[in-house]
């Protein structure tokens, strides 16, 4: 008697057990609902905006962090302020200078996935003008970037469709290259500190037509950081913009399995 009334207790203490895992399993398949997308130098946030429509058909809650290209520590605090406001776990993806922005960013407890597009994934103690000298880009060869007395950097206009977004049409390439945002020198020489991508799973869209960031320097920054990755051939560095399919799908990858 006492035989079978231990069978049943145990069957009972299994079935209970099977029913409280049961939902924890459905979490832990249940995508990220929150993303956060942040711009790099001389853009802002607007050039997301055909990333943002298809994340948002698709039912992801997504967040555009404008921040001031001001300083490192600038920006850093007003994507940090974003992140605060998201209800639950969250994607952080970055372009460009904003890679640099989200591998701090991302340590943050929120942050359960970092999606990089042609962007930089610095290690402790790397800056960016350390890197583009390490693999130079083809910018770099110009004298087309210019410096205002005040410390900002930008592209010189007539020069930034071919640099910049030479996938663009050129009417909006041109516009962009007038409305683009001066960015502080001091940025591109801010050493990283603790990378967020060696804690947590990174994703990479590598421009293989890029001539702000050297596709090799991107492909090391993906493998350095054993990133799921994608080459987008004849991408420029405007490749959220000209090829916001593939990045969408990308960064729908990454909120369906980061906390696999």
């Amino acid at each position: 008697m006492k035989s079978k009334m231990s069978k049943r207790i145990l069957l009972s203490v299994a079935l209970f057990a099977g029913v409280v895992a049961a939902p924890a399993s459905v979490m832990a398949a249940t995508p990220v609902h929150n993303i956060v997308l942040v711009h790099g130098a001389w853009v802002n946030g607007s050039g997301w905006k055909p990333v943002y429509d298809i994340l948002v058909k698709d039912g992801y809650h997504v967040s555009i962090a404008e921040h001031p290209l001001t300083s490192f520590n600038d920006d850093v605090t007003a994507v940090k302020r974003i992140v605060d406001m998201q209800d639950g776990p969250t994607i952080l993806v970055g372009h460009s200078y904003g890679g640099a922005i989200i591998t701090d960013v991302g340590n943050d407890p929120k942050v359960v996935g970092l999606v990089y597009i042609a962007a930089h994934a610095l290690d402790q103690g790397e800056t960016e003008v350390g890197n583009t000298k390490r693999f130079p880009n083809a910018t770099s060869m110009t004298h087309d970037v210019k410096k205002t007395a005040d410390g900002f950097l930008y592209l010189e206009p007539s020069r930034y469709p071919a640099d910049f977004a030479a996938d663009l049409p050129l009417k909006q390439a041109e516009f962009e290259a007038n409305a683009q945002e001066l960015t502080a020198a001091s940025v591109f020489n801010s050493p990283a500190g603790q990378p967020a991508w060696k804690t947590k799973p990174s994703w990479y869209a590598v421009a293989m037509d890029d001539r702000i960031i050297n596709p090799d320097l991107e492909r090391m920054y993906a493998k350095r950081a054993h990133s799921t990755t994608i080459e987008v051939p004849g991408a420029s560095h405007s490749v959220y913009e000209s090829h916001p399919k593939e990045v969408a799908a990308l960064i729908e990858e990454a909120a369906k399995n980061a906390m696999h």
